[in-house]
């Protein structure tokens, strides 16, 4: 079997080209646009301050 000996700076540049390669499948992969999920009764849900927010509000001594 016969032994190859890579130096560290060609595992560099091929970590360096893999990682941009990457990056331009992610940006060709990722072309539509995605939306957010709204509720079936079309209301927003937000912020709600329920009793356990409550809760640590006080706890917090916000």
């Amino acid at each position: 079997m016969t032994k190859i000996k890579k130096s560290r700076r060609d595992f560099l540049k091929a970590a360096g080209i893999t990682g941009g390669a990457a990056g331009v499948a992610a940006v060709a992969l990722a072309s539509k646009p995605v939306k957010a999920a709204v509720p079936e009764s079309g209301k927003s849900s937000g912020y709600q301050e329920t009793e356990h927010v409550k809760k640590y509000y006080e706890l917090a001594r916000f």
